[in-house]
């Protein structure tokens, strides 16, 4: 009998080779891993936050985008210096505060004739003379987990001198400024 050379309802089957599925595994977790980086990175170097006010100037201007860092301080905790990004009292519905850490836990703070001394020496943080000391015009001691911040501009910042404000719990903090984009009144960098 001879066999017709036409139409066949009848294929063989194909086999996937093991190396075909290693390869589309492979592109699979591959695209999963990035996705799972971007997420990571996104959401503890992603974060942006704008400053509200001249509390920072000439540092940081009023509008001006700044980047978070939000795991810096998992790994270790603020220091003097520091720009730092909180909620006041852990008010949730209170905009983002960004100010300049002064005084750490264990730091003494009082403000006298306008200057800031901390731990009985006057801050490198702070040059201009302070008009009000609120708060800080009496010795304050940080306690554990406690900062002591204040703007750039002194005094015309809402701050830890203020009596609603007062020191930061480390419980309230967000992050760490590390980059400011451009704005008119300055460049972009890294916020020193």
């Amino acid at each position: 009998m001879a066999r017709h050379k036409g139409l066949s309802f009848y294929q063989r089957k194909k086999k996937i080779s093991s190396a075909v599925l290693r390869e589309i595994f492979n592109w699979i977790f591959g695209i999963l891993a990035a996705v799972f980086i971007a997420g990571v990175v996104v959401y503890f170097f992603g974060m942006t936050t704008h400053v509200v006010g001249v509390s920072m100037e000439p540092s940081l201007y009023n509008g001006q985008e700044i980047l978070v860092d939000r795991f810096g301080y998992v790994l270790s905790s603020p220091k003097a210096g520091d720009v730092i990004i909180f909620l006041p009292n852990g008010n949730e519905n209170a905009h983002y505060y960004v100010k300049r850490v002064v005084a750490v836990p264990g730091d003494s703070v009082v403000i006298e004739n306008g200057v800031l001394f901390v731990n009985g020496e006057s801050s490198t943080w702070v040059s201009e003379k302070i008009l009000e000391a609120g708060i800080a015009e009496n010795q304050l001691t940080m306690n554990k987990g406690e900062y002591f911040c204040v703007g750039d501009n002194v005094n015309n910042s809402e701050d830890s001198r203020s009596a609603n404000v007062g020191q930061v719990r480390d419980t309230d903090i967000i992050g760490r400024a590390w980059f400011k984009l451009a704005c008119q009144e300055s460049g972009m960098g890294f916020i020193k």
